[in-house]
């Protein structure tokens, strides 16, 4: 395991380079992102351990960042007063734009996969915005009318993008469709609603905020969502109101952040603020072509593995792209970035 001190500056986020199998950027702020300023850290893997290459900084906290899929240099971040800070890490210290069109703090930083000219950012003031790095306006609003913690485009289509809320829903936008009232929106799903009758969902779960969702980088319909209930949940989009298809239970304490593996299918990987890491199965290794609603298909979801170094909210976690399927990094409120093996901590 490779560690980093973010000395003063507690976590947020941390993305590994699409580009480069050694380098990562690590979204940070002061005073655990409440008041001061924020950090974006760009990162090094070496021979020597994790070198800052270099960092920038920022009047107000900085809670998430994405690399770009089009440049290796440039890379967003969102902060805590409403920007959203464009930077091109081959200059120095300041950003080459900044777009100042939310009214509260970004949350949330995605770059598009596939149209890779175009990148979302989510905030507290229940909008979506998605811009382009050649303009200095954003290219359309999308209004989710709550507090939007997470959004992402997805993998498969460089049209459809969702997001999660503190009102407890997965939305999803195509914007192929017209501009009509619903604003794109083609799903509203309640993460909460009643799941289809079965003993491994148990009881229904009171409405709670929604903190962090991701898209599965092989199976284009599969979604998961976590936030504050603890609960890991997957929903496939072609049976949207079937509640969801798997449920993990493990975490103590709020999940702040889910990624699917870049490797495997049925494999994603979880950071809380129970300060563990966790790595997960949905159970679909097999039987992935069971019949669309046999609640059976989730039933073998568990926990792999966890890592437990952390010793504060760990409120980022990310796949390493290359080589290897099992390299990880984190990052927490302690300060620290850890560099990991996941099969170091597998279960037996």
């Amino acid at each position: 395991m490779l560690e980093f001190k973010t000395t003063g500056f507690n976590g947020y986020a941390v993305k590994y380079s699409p580009f480069f199998d050694n380098k990562i950027a690590v979204a940070a702020s002061a005073n655990f992102g409440l008041v001061g300023n924020g950090r974006l850290y760009i990162l090094r893997l070496t021979p020597h351990g994790i070198q800052a290459e270099k960092w920038f900084d920022t009047q107000d906290s900085v809670y998430d960042t994405a690399w770009s899929e089009g440049h290796e240099n440039q890379i967003v971040a969102g902060c805590g007063d409403g920007s959203v800070k464009l930077y091109d890490i081959a200059l120095n210290e300041f950003p080459v734009q900044s777009y100042e069109e939310h009214n509260r703090e970004v949350y949330a930083v995605h770059w598009n996969l596939v149209a890779k000219d175009t990148f979302a950012s989510s905030s507290w003031d229940g909008t979506i915005k998605i811009w382009s790095p050649m303009r200095t306006a954003s290219i359309l609003t999308l209004p989710t009318h709550s507090c939007t913690y997470s959004t992402a485009f997805s993998p498969h289509s460089p049209s459809i993008i969702s997001s999660v809320t503190s009102d407890s829903h997965l939305r999803v936008f195509d914007l192929r469709t017209p501009a009509s009232a619903r604003n794109h929106l083609v799903n509203l799903i309640p993460i909460h609603g009643q799941p289809p009758s079965s003993n491994n969902h148990g009881p229904f779960s009171p409405p709670s905020e929604a903190l962090t969702h991701d898209w599965n980088k092989y199976r284009n319909t599969i979604i998961a969502t976590a936030g504050v209930d603890q609960i890991i949940r997957t929903f496939d989009l072609r049976n949207p109101q079937g509640g969801p298809v798997a449920l993990l239970r493990g975490h103590d304490y709020a999940v702040r952040r889910v990624a699917w593996s870049p490797h495997l299918s049925d494999v994603l990987i979880s950071a809380s603020y129970d300060m563990t890491c966790r790595v997960w199965t949905d159970g679909t290794a097999i039987g992935q072509n069971a019949h669309l609603g046999n609640t059976a298909l989730g039933a073998g979801g568990r926990e792999l593995g966890r890592m437990g170094h952390h010793t504060e909210f760990a409120t980022g976690v990310d796949w390493c792209l290359f080589g290897s399927e099992g390299w990880c990094a984190s990052t927490a409120w302690d300060e620290r970035v850890l560099v990991w093996d996941v099969r170091s901590f597998m279960m037996g």
